[in-house]
């Protein structure tokens, strides 16, 4: 009998109107004060609106944020939470607005209408002790942090109704709602899903961790990010492009299901990690890979860190499991992928080339080793390098 993973919190979170409805919020949009959303805020909102964010139904309020920065679980301390979801904007734009007004919101193209906010509260944000609690740093060098520091003041809450999802031009076919992929996830039979959260084309130490979880469960859900990450890292369209090659070429069709998260990077590692597994929860994942480092940057956290924060819950406030990889590599002794759990190769006999070197490689034309890539995927991103100069 198929039956799926319940959402976090218990029921999946609908905030979208249709039909009816939708036409008569858009009519009392032209009346309301208008804010417009930034790139982060708009994926948080899409997130909230089709449930990927269950149980929040808005943006966080004093409280909310408050649990979430001191304890790591929203209000009542049951259900497992490690990133504030707030809305703050401008304060010359928060000046203007009051408690009990509601506001429209537009993406961040300016045009597109997302929704309504209904304000239940206005507050003020502490952003150096969230920078401390969420991302284990104030140092404004920190991606997640001057993320935090760039926002207003003040935090806007209440609950959203949308009308619209952010209006892409790509990636039609992969754009699931949590409700879609566990129709999917039906459709299919599965019963117990793996997620695996990448902003990364996919080399040979991933595969090997993703095919070491597929051997244990139903299907696996590959779920790029593709919302807001640093201007460093490879762009979505030419990591989809990977992806597919190498789902084309190498995976049964009928065990992968790609659809892309569009929420934004935080690069929060451990407190991410916790973040992202809650998500493919409610996308109707089972079990969640955590890798070395994951949601990491520079040198802020520890090799497996993120692995390390799952212990400090519950499981029941997470209930999602997650599988814990070491770093994985190719052993010239065994003649294949292996991580020190599984091999005795020394040293000399791993071959691991760093990303600064690959990157080398890349931009001189250069494909590395199979042992590293497949060559499908080296040439896709050998030719953007070269169009990237």
């Amino acid at each position: 009998m198929h039956s799926l993973i319940a959402p976090h919190g218990g029921t999946l979170i609908d905030r979208t109107l249709s039909g009816a409805a939708a036409e008569e919020l858009r009519a009392r949009a032209g009346s309301l004060k208008s804010v417009t959303l930034d790139n982060r805020q708009s994926s948080d909102f899409e997130m909230i609106a089709t449930g990927g964010l269950s149980p929040l139904t808005g943006f966080m309020n004093s409280e909310a944020y408050q649990s979430v920065i001191d304890t790591l679980h929203l209000p009542g301390g049951k259900l497992a939470w490690t990133i504030p979801i707030v809305l703050a904007p401008e304060d010359s734009v928060t000046d203007g607005l009051s408690v009990g007004q509601e506001i429209a919101l537009y993406y961040d193209d300016g045009a597109t209408l997302a929704g309504t906010l209904a304000i239940d509260e206005i507050f003020p944000l502490q952003k150096e002790l969230e920078a401390q609690r969420v991302y284990r740093t104030t140092d404004g060098a920190h991606p997640g942090v001057a993320a935090v520091y760039a926002q207003g003041s003040r935090g806007i809450s209440g609950s959203i109704q949308a009308v619209a999802l952010p209006p892409y031009g790509d990636f039609a076919a992969e754009r699931l709602t949590p409700a879609q992929t566990r129709a999917a996830f039906g459709e299919r039979g599965w019963n117990t899903v793996v997620a695996f959260q990448t902003r990364n084309p996919i080399h040979r130490a991933h595969e090997y961790i993703i095919r070491c979880a597929m051997e244990i469960v139903d299907g696996l859900l590959l779920h790029p990010l593709v919302g807001a990450t640093k201007g460093d890292d490879i762009p979505a369209n030419v990591r989809m492009d990977c992806y597919r090659v190498l789902l084309d070429n190498y995976f049964p069709p009928n065990r992968v299901q790609l659809a892309v998260n569009p929420a934004a990077m935080r690069y929060a590692g451990p407190s991410e990690a916790i973040f992202h597994a809650l998500v493919r929860k409610n996308y109707g994942c089972t079990h969640f890979i955590v890798g070395r480092d994951h949601a990491g940057v520079g040198n802020y956290y520890g090799t497996y860190d993120a692995q390390k924060i799952f212990d400090e819950f519950d499981a029941s406030a997470i209930d999602i499991t997650p599988l814990k990889f070491e770093h994985s590599f190719w052993s010239i002794r065994d003649g294949g992928m292996a991580t020190s759990k599984t091999s005795i190769a020394a040293p000399e006999e791993r071959i691991s080339l760093s990303g600064t070197k690959v990157r080398e490689m890349l931009r001189d034309g250069i494909e590395p080793p199979v042992e590293f890539t497949r060559p499908e995927i080296a040439r896709i991103l050998i030719n953007f390098m070269r169009s990237s100069g």
